[in-house]
């Protein structure tokens, strides 16, 4: 058995227990492959597997599953170090005119030369399962993709999500990985950050965890009900619910007073009514996702203000932490929990406050052995005209709906995230501010092409503009003909500026599309 990083391993002849030990060999070499990043060695090089492996994913087709792994394309960006070869992996071919999308934004590099460094591989299997078990089921996959490496020792893996699968992956191809030990996973599920935010002494929402059954959720909503008499409403996750699809409101007013014989009923009444944020999804089948998986219930912070921003944050490979960005979330669905998309960055009101615990959270987790970008959630909260409180609410040890909207700015911006003022700011001090989402949803847009969304950008001048460094960029484009959907970036020189163009970009596309379904109708 060869684990020396270089080499790959067979899968088939290791255990659980031999798997891990080869990976921790693996991972031993990510801070000289970090280092080669960061000199331009040549023959470095990074593979791109963008594994969609998450209980509650959103994809249900094929075409938005391909679109969820073109969410990090912006890793195509990588490609202005000069000597780098980039290796990406997807289900599906990505079509010709979104790689010459991405490689056209590339600053100061000549596409045609970024392209000879881009490795595209598709596995050719369009279902909507996780691509990591797509490649580790075809060794031949496997075998090409280790090919395209030039030295494997100065090489490593980009994921999406950790699970075993990408792990497996990773000793596959004998890289190590830039991504939290898939051992950590429980520190992100809703149970173990409730955990983890007691024991960092971060403020989170009263509730409980580890809770596996109804029976569970009625005992624990009872408890909380008798320890806050003023208790409305209370929401209930799964454990690996993911963007609030996981997450379920219960209404807990005018039930029988705590301790009352008929309190016990009634709440479980209301566990049995309770409202998924997921429209699609039935009661039934949450509760039964709940015990399957387990999960937690806490109390509903409300107020006269709230908002729900997040702090990004990444642990390098030598373990120092990084505070990266925060950012305000864009949310709907139900009852105001599914994420839609962020502004960045977060008000400036309240971002010093949520990013001093979350970085005693990201310390913590360095400690642990937690390795490559995460992200708090909190819920911050005003009544009146006093001061903001925040509650840490959520873990995510991965990247997030946050990261590519973000990563794109940087890539395309260069600057830094100046943490005590709240800002990003270009090498010339000028501030940068974002709009992003993953949802342009609307049915009308499945009238047009990714060729199309191309022209109407250019033509209404929305393209993102190297010299002023404003502008638009799109993601999941393989998606709009067959499901209305895309996702866009809007950058500008304010927060004004930024949202103008995002609803600039929004109407535009909008009336293209609305056009097209006309016969005979062009667009000026």
């Amino acid at each position: 058995m060869d684990t020396v990083a270089g080499a790959a391993t067979t899968l088939a002849d290791l255990d659980e227990e031999q798997r891990y030990a080869v990976f921790d060999d693996l991972q031993q070499h990510l801070p000289q492959v970090w280092d080669a990043m960061r000199t331009d060695r040549p023959e470095e090089s990074a593979v791109v597997v963008p594994s969609i492996s998450l209980e509650s994913s959103t994809a249900t087709s094929g075409t938005l599953m391909q679109a969820m792994e073109e969410r990090a394309l912006f890793q195509l960006l990588l490609l202005r170090q000069p000597m780098l070869t980039l290796v990406y992996v997807t289900s599906s071919p990505i079509a010709d005119e979104i790689v010459d999308y991405y490689l056209g934004l590339l600053p100061g590099v000549i596409p045609s030369n970024a392209r000879r460094r881009l490795r595209l591989v598709s596995v050719g299997d369009a279902s909507v399962r996780p691509l990591s078990q797509k490649v580790l089921d075809r060794p031949r996959v496997l075998h090409r993709i280790r090919d395209l490496v030039p030295d494997r020792s100065i090489s490593h893996l980009i994921p999406y999500t950790t699970t075993e699968l990408e792990r497996d992956v990773a000793i596959s191809l004998g890289i190590p990985m830039y991504g939290s030990d898939p051992r950590l996973a429980s520190l992100g599920s809703k149970s173990g950050c409730r955990r983890l935010f007691a024991e960092a002494g971060v403020r989170a929402p009263a509730g409980a965890e580890g809770l596996r059954t109804v029976d569970d959720l009625v005992s624990a909503t009872r408890r909380m009900r008798a320890a806050m008499p003023s208790l409305a409403e209370v929401i209930v996750k799964i454990n690996e619910g993911v963007s609030g699809s996981g997450n379920a409101l219960v209404d807990v007013t005018g039930l029988p007073a705590p301790g009352d014989p008929d309190e016990e009923p009634a709440v479980r009444g209301r566990i049995g009514g309770l409202q998924p944020e997921a429209a699609d999804l039935a009661v039934s089948e949450f509760l039964a996702g709940f015990e399957r998986l387990g999960g937690v219930v806490e109390e509903r912070i409300t107020g006269t203000a709230l908002t729900s921003p997040s702090v990004q944050m990444r642990v390098l490979p030598d373990r120092t932490v990084e505070l990266l960005s925060t950012h305000d979330q864009l949310l709907g669905g139900a009852s105001g929990q599914k994420y839609l998309g962020c502004v960045f960055p977060a008000d400036p009101a309240y971002s010093r406050l949520i990013s001093e615990p979350a970085m005693v959270v990201g310390r913590d987790l360095a400690a642990r052995g937690v390795l490559g970008r995460f992200a708090v959630d909190f819920v911050t909260v005003r009544d009146g005209a006093g001061d903001w409180t925040a509650h840490a609410i959520e873990l995510n040890l991965r990247k997030g709906g946050t990261t590519h909207p973000f990563l794109t700015l940087q890539f395309l911006v260069e600057g830094e995230y100046d943490g005590a003022a709240g800002l990003y700011r270009d090498a010339s001090g000028t501030p940068k501010f974002l709009v992003a989402t993953d949802h342009l949803e609307d049915d009308r847009l499945k009238a047009l092409t990714p060729r199309d969304v191309f022209d109407v950008v250019v033509r209404k001048r929305l393209h993102f503009d190297h010299s002023r460094k404003t502008g638009v960029v799109f993601h999941m484009l393989s998606c709009v003909t067959e499901c209305g959907r895309l996702g866009m970036t809007a950058i500008g020189d304010s927060p004004e500026q930024a949202w103008q163009t995002y609803q600039d970009a929004t109407e535009a596309l909008l009336e293209e599309a609305t056009l097209a379904l006309v016969p005979g109708t062009t667009a000026t």
